[in-house]
């Protein structure tokens, strides 16, 4: 069977790609962001942890992600109790495995370990921008971005991906509706549509309007969570003005963190790439 240039050329990219994820699983991966701008030299918190922890010594074989969307291949120049200075041998892209993007808006919860828990799964799944609100109802008005943060480089190094989420500071929901959004628009609620005065609107919890119907694989898709105490009326009325459609994530009424996976992961299922042993 001929089989066209385009296929071929696909597929052999496919092939590769699976073999350098494959090495990258072997080793221990370490993060490095100044490594894009010519710096060769890993953060001290990881440089520690080689040198100290793993015994790693000049010659070893480092395998480092910027976070951007690359790997690097390099060997150990210089290893001191908290310096790692290394030299790149080789360099190489990482692929997302999902199309499009996967944005998230979130109210942080009162307990902030549920969403340090929600940060570290929806890294491991995949997702590209969480974006922290500061709602009506929302009883978190404080967040540490630099916690959130390592969580979200421990998780990515953990399942062996070289895309490293961007986290945004809190911002209020006015300010956040006023940021542009390409793409679809979604926002999760609660209520009724009596109670947002929507003639014609489907009920959050009865299972019309799910989310997984509606995502489109090659658009940027966008989330609104909301926190314990659900949006305001007043919130969800002025997200439907700004193009933002009500959607379900199921009958279940979920915590604002499981829901914020739940809508991770659909967009993640709707717009994942299939592999090659899936395309056969």
């Amino acid at each position: 069977m001929l089989v066209s240039p385009k296929v071929f050329l696909r597929d052999h990219q496919k092939k590769e790609f699976s073999k350098q994820r494959t090495k990258v699983k072997e080793t221990h991966l370490f993060y490095s962001p100044q490594i894009a701008h010519g710096i060769c030299e890993l953060p001290e918190d990881e440089a520690k942890h080689a040198v100290r922890v793993l015994r790693m010594q000049e010659g070893d074989t480092l395998t480092i992600t910027d976070g951007m969307g690359y790997f690097y291949e390099a060997h150990i120049t210089l290893a001191s109790k908290a310096h790692c200075a290394f030299a790149i041998d080789k360099k190489w892209a990482d692929h997302k495995l999902w199309q499009s993007e996967i944005n998230l808006a979130v109210a942080p919860t009162k307990n902030i370990d549920r969403i340090e828990w929600f940060v570290e799964k929806a890294t491991e799944i995949g997702v590209d921008h969480i974006y922290l609100l500061l709602c009506d109802n929302s009883e978190r008005r404080v967040v540490k971005n630099e916690r959130l943060e390592k969580i979200a480089i421990s998780a990515m190094k953990q399942s062996h991906k070289a895309f490293k989420p961007q986290i945004s500071l809190m911002t209020t929901f006015k300010d956040f509706l006023k940021k542009d959004h390409n793409g679809q628009r979604f926002i999760a609620h609660c209520y009724s549509p009596e109670e947002t005065e929507a003639q014609g609107e489907m009920s959050h919890l009865s299972g019309r309007n799910f989310l997984g119907d509606l995502l489109k694989a090659d658009e940027p898709s966008t989330v609104l969570i909301g926190p314990e105490g659900d949006f305001s009326i007043r919130e969800v009325k002025e997200a439907k003005a700004a193009d933002f459609q009500p959607i379900s994530l199921g009958e279940s009424r979920l915590r604002t963190e499981t829901a914020a996976l739940v809508a991770v992961h659909l967009m993640y299922l709707a717009k994942r790439i299939k592999s090659i042993n899936e395309e056969k």
